[in-house]
């Protein structure tokens, strides 16, 4: 059976990693979550004090830096990894998500990121999520979903998400970063956030994993089938 690309985007916490994973895993097909691969860059230049707008050294930095995904034999999980390091934990801090936005919209940063991630699917059979998958990297993507969800219920999760982690974060204090997030993200210059034309629209405010996980599948049933009826 010919293996495709399936495009998860949408805004922060409505379930696109969880969905993604889920649905890769089914599938067999390889999972990227590409907005690790932005936390990685983010984390990297905040433990080397490296100024957000010091362009030069930012390069200098993207040729420095090994951005790679490593599998957790236990959880089945793939991890990011910094330099050969796992650092899965790490990106997922608050002041990590307070600044993603504004490295990921720096041109240099989206081009090597995104080179990277059409790299890493050019054998197709992968299923990847972010925020400009079925617009930029994959524009030809077989099957594209943009995911949606009230923000409150976004930060809800995000919150049971981080306290996990043991890090108590005001549902308050996440709204306005998610808030701010989406702004940053749908206004950019660089491959702004945006829904494909041809993509699907997926409201998760009510929906719970597994019904997400089937909406998708359904999706890849639909697109598989197609492509096999016209040989």
């Amino acid at each position: 059976m010919q293996k495709i690309v399936i495009a998860i985007d949408g805004y922060s916490s409505c379930g696109k990693s969880t969905t993604a994973k889920a649905v890769a895993a089914e599938l067999g097909y390889a999972y990227i979550d590409t907005g690790a691969m932005y936390r990685g860059v983010t984390l990297y230049l905040l433990e080397n004090g490296i100024a957000f707008d010091d362009l030069p050294r930012i390069e200098q930095a993207l040729h420095e830096m090994q951005v790679s995904f490593k599998r957790n034999r236990q959880t089945g999980r793939n991890e990011l990894c910094l330099d050969g390091k796992i650092r899965e934990d790490e990106i997922r801090q608050m002041r990590i998500s307070n600044s993603v936005s504004e490295v990921s919209g720096l041109p240099l940063v989206r081009h090597a990121m995104v080179r990277q991630q059409q790299q890493m699917a050019r054998h197709r059979g992968v299923v990847m999520d972010g925020r400009d998958i079925g617009t930029t990297v994959f524009p030809d993507a077989e099957v594209k979903v943009f995911m949606t969800a009230e923000v409150l219920t976004r930060a809800l999760r995000r919150q049971e998400e981080l306290a996990i982690k043991n890090e108590h974060v005001p549902v308050e204090d996440i709204v306005d970063n998610l808030q701010k997030r989406d702004h940053l993200d749908s206004t950019r210059t660089e491959s702004p956030l945006r829904r494909a034309p041809d993509a699907v629209l997926l409201d998760t405010t009510h929906m719970m994993i597994d019904e997400q996980v089937d909406f998708v599948l359904e999706r890849v049933s639909a697109a598989l089938f197609s492509r096999a009826a016209k040989g």
